[in-house]
Parts: C-alpha cells; structure tokens; sequence
C-alpha cells in the first residue's frame, strides 16, 4: 500500500468513526427526550436503532483490526489506529447507556415524572452532549487543548450527579409512592454520568495520540 492510499484509509476510517458518533449522539438525546417526556414509541426507537450502532462498530473495528494486522504500521501510524479502536469502544459504550435510559423510560410506561430533580436532567444530559461534540471535534482536528477542556467538564457532570442523587434520595424518603420513580432516576442520572466518562476516554485517546502520553483525566 502506498502511503497516499494509507493515509487515504485512515481518513475514511476518521470518517466512520464520525459516523458513529452522530449515531450515538443523537441516540443519547433520543434517549433523554424520551425518557422526560415518557414517550415509550421514541424509547423503543432508540432501543432498536442501537442494531445499527453495534453494527457499524463492528464494521470499524473489523477494518481498523485489519489495517494493523496487514500493513503493520509503526509510531504515529499505530498509535492512529490505536486511537480509533479506543474511540470506538468508548462511543459503543455510550450507545449501549442511551439504551439503558430508553429501557428506563419502557420501566416507568408513561408514568407522569413528579420529583424535584427532573429539572437538571436536561443540564445534565446537555452538558454530556457537548461533550461527545467536542471530544469528537478534537478528535478530528487533533486538537489537545480542546481535547483537555472537554474532559474538565466532567466534573460538572459529577456534580450535578451528586446533587440529584442526593435530592431523590431525600424525595424518595418524603414521598413513598415516588420510590420506584426514583429509583429510575438514579439509573438515568447515572447511565449519563458514564457517558460523560466514555466522552473523557474520548479526550484522553485524543491527548494519546498528539503527544503519546497516558493521561487519566477522569
């Protein structure tokens, strides 16, 4: 292979993985809106859609897998495959968690949501959002700093985790019949503060690739 037709590999293999990420992107934003409106029919959509995730994943990493064994790159070349195969794994994860909180969604069929909480789910879930944008932003334009900045926000996500997981509990106490509601909740807030967790390995496999070094940002 000659190293234009490499490169040219590598690029459709960036764009695959793009590919993926609005995929998933879009599937945790479905998932979301599903999930705060009850809408079981946009629950079940997502539930289906993640066929063609899991899908598409296996396809990438099938080509990525295959890049390494046939043309045994070295240096930067290996570590851009590398790089792919972690991002990968990390937004196929997330793709899984959005079908957690579609699930969920199922659990609670349509039951009107009553506690106090409810209102920071849309911040959190945005806030993860922009993370997964910039994580695959950086990605593509290799940039470090961005890469940094999208990882520090998962501390903004973790705070807003604790605060709900706090406020349920409290509710779940003072009102008995919002228990079960809660506890769906809690798995909401928490399949979500993963995915802020994947989109930081995201960053992290950016910062790998551009400098090499291993850093743990969570």
């Amino acid at each position: 292979m000659t190293r234009n037709v490499f490169e040219q590999y590598l690029r459709e293999l960036r764009n695959e993985i793009l590919r993926l990420g609005g995929l998933v992107e879009q599937a945790v934003y479905q998932a979301v809106e599903a999930f705060l409106q009850q809408d079981v029919a946009l629950a079940a959509e997502v539930i289906m859609g993640d066929e063609r995730i899991d899908q598409l994943y296996q396809e990438i990493e099938d080509r990525c897998v295959k890049l390494i064994a046939t043309q045994q790159p070295i240096a930067r070349d290996l570590r851009i495959a590398i790089t792919g195969i972690k991002i990968l794994l990390s937004l196929e994860r997330m793709g899984d968690h959005a079908v957690d909180i579609a699930r969920a969604t199922m659990c609670l069929s349509g039951q009107p949501l009553q506690l106090a909480s409810i209102p920071r789910i849309p911040q959190m879930a945005g806030i993860v959002r922009h993370m997964i944008k910039e994580g695959l932003d950086a990605y593509v334009h290799r940039h470090v700093d961005k890469a940094r900045a999208m990882c520090a926000l998962d501390d903004e996500v973790d705070f807003i985790f604790s605060h709900v997981f706090k406020e349920t509990l409290q509710c779940m106490e003072e009102q008995p019949e919002l228990v079960a509601q809660g506890g769906y909740l809690l798995y909401v807030v928490r399949y979500l503060e993963r995915i802020a967790d994947h989109a930081t390995n995201i960053g992290e496999a950016v910062i790998y690739l551009e400098t090499g070094e291993r850093r743990e940002l969570n």
